[in-house]
C-alpha cells in the first residue's frame, strides 16, 4: 500500500487531475521531516503558511498568504507572512518565483535540487520540474569560468496542456 507521504509529485501531476490531497499531504510530511532533520523549528504559522502554499499548484503572493493566515487567526501584519515565507524559502520548503513575485511550496523538500518552474501564462498554475540536466549544464558552464553557483532557478513561461487544448488560451 502506498502511503500519502510516499507520493512524490512531478511537473506532470501539476497539470492533470490527480490525488492532490495525497500530493499535498506527502509533500507536507517530507517538508516536516526535512525541517526536523535540519533542526529548523516549524511553528504553527510557518506550518500553516506551507499548508496554504500546498493547497494548489500555483504560486501565491505574500499578501494572499497573509490574508489566509489572518483568516486563520495568525495576525494581519505583513511581517507575519514575510517571516514565515522567508523561513520556508531559507529551509528549502518553498521557492520564490521571481517572475510572479510569489512563492510556491517546494515539491522536493529535503532534496538537493535546482528547480525549473513551468508557469502557465493562461491559468497561473505552476509546476516545479526536476532538471538535473539543466543543473549539470549550468554547473559545467560555471566551472569553466571558475564560478561557484550558490543558487539558481529557471522559470519558463508558456501554456499547460489544459490551456493549450482548451478555451482558456487567449489569442
Amino acid at each position: 500500500m502506498v502511503k500519502q507521504r510516499d507520493i512524490k509529485p512531478s511537473a506532470k501531476t501539476a497539470f492533470v487531475t490527480h490525488d492532490h490531497a495525497g500530493c499535498a499531504a506527502g509533500t507536507l510530511h517530507r517538508a516536516q521531516e526535512a525541517a526536523r532533520e535540519k533542526g529548523a523549528r516549524m511553528t504553527p504559522v510557518r506550518q500553516r503558511a506551507l499548508e496554504i502554499l500546498l493547497e494548489e499548484h500555483r504560486a501565491m503572493g505574500a499578501y494572499e498568504v497573509l490574508d489566509r493566515l489572518a483568516a486563520d487567526g495568525f495576525g494581519n501584519q505583513p511581517p507575519v507572512a514575510y517571516r514565515a515565507l522567508e523561513f520556508l524559502v531559507e529551509n528549502g520548503l518553498a521557492h520564490r518565483v521571481r517572475r510572479l513575485n510569489a512563492f510556491a511550496a517546494c515539491m522536493r523538500p529535503g532534496e538537493d535540487h535546482a528547480p525549473v518552474f513551468l508557469i502557465c501564462r493562461a491559468c497561473g498554475e505552476v509546476a516545479e520540474a526536476g532538471a538535473d540536466e539543466v543543473r549539470g549544464a549550468l554547473l559545467d558552464a560555471a566551472a569553466r569560468h571558475n564560478f561557484t553557483v550558490e543558487r539558481a532557478t529557471v522559470e519558463a513561461l508558456g501554456l499547460c496542456p489544459r490551456c493549450v487544448d482548451g478555451a482558456e488560451v487567449a489569442l
